[in-house]
Parts: C-alpha cells; structure tokens; sequence
C-alpha cells in the first residue's frame, strides 16, 4: 500500500485513475513519450559523433545505420501494432 494512502481506497477493488484516464492509459502514455524522446536523444547522440568523428557523408550514413537499426525495430513494432489494430 503506497504511504499515506487510506486503507479503504487501496483495497476497495476499484480500478486506479488519474484525471480520468486509467492506469493502462498512463503506461501506455509513458512509454510512448519516454522511448520516444530516448530515441530523439539517440539521433542526436549519432548526430554528434558523425561530426566529432568527421566521419563524411558514407561514414554518417554507416553511423545511422547500424546503431540506427534498434530504433527501427521499435517504430517497426508500433507501425505493426496499429496497422493489425492490436
């Protein structure tokens, strides 16, 4: 039971919600926005070293490439997902 949380509410049985939206809801949010903005702090990582490493054109597109690839598979999943409407 969180702290300070009246024993009635926790074990009342009732789903937990939040200005309307539901417990999934708020996951669901999180995750979306959480690993979305990983993956923007990632380009801009992948950004930073094709510059530093003067890698050129070849070198940048080797950069997204292949440490690129995880972020494709993620928005791959997502496409998927809504696509099948899972």
């Amino acid at each position: 039971m969180p702290p300070g949380m009246p024993t009635e509410i926790w074990w009342s049985g009732k789903r937990f919600e939040m200005d309307g939206f539901t417990e999934e809801q708020i996951a669901q949010f999180g995750l979306t926005i959480g690993v979305g903005g990983f993956i923007l702090y990632m380009v801009f990582i992948i950004v930073q070293l094709a510059r530093e490493s003067k890698a050129g054109k070849f070198g940048t597109f080797v950069l997204f490439l292949v440490l690129g690839f995880g972020l494709l598979g993620f928005l791959a999943k997502n496409l998927i997902a809504w696509f099948l409407n899972i």
